[in-house]
């Protein structure tokens, strides 16, 4: 074998055996170690120079950037998952099958980054994604968990969102998905706050989809101490009082549309 692959495999097992063990830590020196040493071959992106050992550096190179982007997910680092599932996606578009065979976590790892575009609300790169799958790609179940995800938290059934968690396809999709839950809430949260003076414990709970009133509490404490818990009902009024008043100017709105009415009969 090439000294050079020798060099990158030999480091990349002791990267494997760190991620067993959860020194994340160490992950992350031997990933950066890693990636210098990944420059030296002239068969990666974007290159893709047809080298004697072209297939074996492709192969290696991806499962590295594959375990970088899982190992971005365990350390809750988004930014770094960002910037290595871009550099891992020419090793499932350009390198394709025509220079690799598939790799089973390509669609784990397709439905993981669609679910981190969806915890950001970055909808419209979501539907770009999914614009670029092939239709056999879209009937995977880590691609289809993703895309239900998403028509449910665009219809409002918070509690599909939720319950999906219980369903996830692969166990890294479980920060996203409680980052998801917690979007979901906070969403429920504002809303509730802004339409009720107050609501029963029971209530509160159900609405904001908890299974025990402990977890509704820990909740309130943690992301909303301004809400008062008392007598069996959580009260809102503090909250609505320290809320900035956001009036509608209607009369500037209104002389403005006039003038664009007036404005356009001129034009016409």
């Amino acid at each position: 074998m090439d000294p050079q692959l020798t060099e990158v495999s030999q480091l990349f097992q002791r990267f494997n055996a760190a991620f067993i063990r959860k020194d994340y830590d160490s992950c992350a020196n031997l990933l950066s170690q890693l990636k210098v040493l990944l420059t030296k071959f002239r068969s990666l992106p974007p290159l893709f120079e047809n080298t004697p050992n072209a297939e074996n550096e492709l192969l290696l190179a991806r499962e590295i950037y594959e375990q970088a982007v899982v190992l971005s997910v365990k350390i809750e680092d988004q930014d770094a998952f960002e910037r290595d599932f871009f550099q891992l996606k020419p090793y499932y578009t350009d390198a394709g099958s025509s220079r690799l065979p598939a790799s089973p976590q390509e669609y784990p790892i397709l439905g993981l980054n669609l679910l981190r575009l969806l915890v950001q609300n970055r909808i419209a790169e979501f539907h770009t994604e999914l614009e670029l799958l092939s239709a056999s790609a879209l009937e995977n179940p880590c691609i289809k968990h993703a895309v239900e995800l998403e028509q449910s938290f665009m219809e409002g059934a918070y509690n599909r969102v939720l319950s999906a968690r219980q369903t996830a396809p692969h166990e890294t999709y479980v920060y996203f998905m409680d980052l998801l839950a917690k979007t979901v809430r906070d969403e429920i949260a504002g809303c509730s706050e802004k339409a009720y003076d107050y609501l029963s414990i029971n209530d509160a709970r159900q609405m904001l989809l908890f299974s025990s009133d402990q977890e509704l509490l820990e909740y309130i404490q943690e992301e909303h101490p301004e809400w008062e818990v008392k007598n069996g009902f959580v009260f809102f009024q503090k909250a609505k009082e320290s809320a900035p008043s956001k009036e509608i100017p209607s009369l500037q709105l209104i002389n403005q549309t006039l003038s664009y009415a007036r404005e356009l009969e001129r034009i016409v």
